[in-house]
């Protein structure tokens, strides 16, 4: 199984918009995609010197290729729409993980 986070650090000013946006909409497209079966949104608790609040979206998909095939087919219009509404007051940065175990 493959863990897709994204970590994302969004401006006090657009924060309520912004959270709106995702549990509304954004999640539910990626998950539209059919790419991935669930989705877990939790807020990070440390305090950013930067400021503004930082949250991780883990999406689950079932192998390396399936999450390819996002990044081909999907991730470009799906990223662009929060460039496009949030521009820099959304920062965002990407890591694979592979579940190794759970208990």
């Amino acid at each position: 199984m493959i863990l897709y986070n994204v970590t994302i650090n969004i401006h006090e000013s657009v924060h309520d918009q912004w959270m709106q946006w995702m549990q509304e909409k954004h999640i539910n497209d990626v998950l539209a995609t059919g790419k991935f079966s669930s989705a877990r949104m939790v807020k990070v608790l440390i305090e950013e010197e930067m400021g503004g609040t930082t949250y991780s979206i883990q999406y689950t998909t079932d192998s390396k290729e399936t999450l390819q095939k996002y990044y081909e087919e999907d991730a470009p219009k799906l990223r662009d729409e929060g460039y496009r509404l949030f521009g820099e007051k959304m920062l965002a940065f990407r890591t694979e993980l592979e579940l190794i175990s759970e208990h």
